[in-house]
């Protein structure tokens, strides 16, 4: 192995960084974490948050590559793997999976960045840390990278791995092309210990996941730790800035329920079960958090197939690299990426390089082959979360997902 010590910074510390990270230490390949958010206290760690279903050929893979899977496993198990499909007025549709079967297990957001961070040292990540820019120049076959930090100044780099999400900074340095407004907004409320208050809701939701369907619109129910139901309620409008001139981004949730549960343009036309659904939802959430406004956000995403002309010393991965509108691949996908591009890191260190610009050659190459590995697998993910959102939200979206699962059953002969 190369003795050389390359400058390599992961800029983003959600799953997709931190799992580059781990597998960059596992190897002894020095690393850079930078992260926006300051470093979350213990009493933020115990807030539910959403679950994330990692899958066998990706999230779960990046989890065993990360030798994780046994702390990983006990983590699991807050939301089933079940899930219901309601129209409406709450009649259920739908229910699919099997408790006694989980082949795609749920993991708090919380709990898996925790994991990962369990198996790095503190000084690899730089916590609040806000990326402001991103330059690049190439002298003597030599590629550096400088980042400027604001306030905790300006670094040089051999290597930067863009992981930093739908409105990546790192992004500027290859691409023009920002995220498209997907047609959807998503407001997010959280019913805590909801066995305990809302008994005849347990009923309804089940122990995994909920889907309410229809008009074009949608709430997604998760069960979360500490015996939560965690809320997705998806509004379709054409408008770009509905969080503005709905007015709603000025709301609690528990004001906003108001104008969701009474427009008929919204979820005004749904039934008593699932309006009290989002109604106590509402409720608790703004219980919870007296002083905030409602969580509110447009959903974006990339064109299917889009790609960059690759640049020595910068790639991206994760929703940096291939944003799309919600659909379970996101996460997986971008743990994926760390893995494959970690790959490649580690087998140009692993080459006899007598200096940086040898090893970034090397580099260079292997990660050209990444990218081009990357799109194509994110191409395909995209199409498909593309085709699963306009089934979720179509004018009958229960019917059009009945349809969806139908076409899985085998076919009689």
């Amino acid at each position: 192995m190369s003795s050389l010590k390359p400058r390599i910074a992961i800029i983003g510390g959600g799953p997709a960084g931190l799992t580059a990270g781990v597998l960059l230490h596992k190897h002894g390949i020095p690393f850079t974490i930078f992260e926006l958010r300051q470093k979350p206290t213990i009493e933020e760690l115990a807030q539910p948050v959403g679950m994330l279903d990692l899958h066998e050929e990706s999230g779960l893979a990046a989890i065993k590559k990360c030798d994780l899977f046994d702390d990983f496993l006990p983590l699991t198990g807050d939301c089933a793997p079940v899930m219901k499909i309601s129209d409406k007025e709450g009649n259920i549709v739908l229910t699919h999976g099997d408790e006694g079967v989980n082949d795609r297990p749920e993991i708090s957001r919380q709990a898996l960045s925790q994991l990962l961070i369990s198996k790095l040292p503190a000084e690899t990540i730089k916590w609040g840390h806000k990326l402001l820019n991103a330059t690049s120049a190439t002298r003597s076959g030599h590629t550096e990278t400088e980042l400027d930090f604001a306030e905790h100044g300006k670094q040089v780099f051999d290597l930067v791995i863009g992981a930093d999400g739908a409105w990546s900074r790192v992004r500027n340095l290859l691409t023009d092309v920002k995220p498209q407004y997907a047609g959807r907004h998503i407001i997010t409320a959280t019913i805590r210990q909801i066995t305990q208050k809302y008994p005849h809701l347990v009923k309804l939701v089940g122990p995994g996941t909920f889907f309410v369907l229809g008009n074009r619109h949608g709430v997604t129910v998760q069960r979360g730790s500490q015996d939560s139901a965690r809320m997705y309620i998806f509004i379709a409008t054409p408008d770009e800035h509905f969080t503005t001139t709905s007015g709603l981004g000025d709301e609690t949730a528990a004001s906003a329920k108001t104008k969701l549960l009474s427009d008929n343009a919204l979820l005004g036309q749904w039934g008593a079960r699932t309006k009290e659904l989002v109604s106590v939802a509402c409720d608790e959430d703004s219980k919870a958090n007296s002083s905030a406004n409602v969580d509110i956000r447009a959903v974006y995403g990339f064109p299917v197939g889009h790609t960059w002309e690759h640049k020595r010393g910068t790639t991206l991965i994760g929703d940096a690299a291939h944003l799309m509108p919600p659909s379970g691949e996101g996460v997986n996908i971008g743990m994926w990426d760390a893995v494959l591009l970690s790959e490649a890191i580690v087998k140009a260190h692993e080459t006899d390089s007598q200096d940086i610009a040898s090893f970034q050659a090397i580099l260079n190459l292997l990660i050209k082959e990444f990218e081009v590995e990357m799109a194509a697998r994110a191409k395909e993910a995209a199409e498909q979360s593309y085709q699963l959102n306009e089934k979720l939200f179509a004018e009958n979206g229960a019917t059009a997902m009945i349809d969806f699962f139908k076409s899985f059953e085998p076919q009689p002969e």
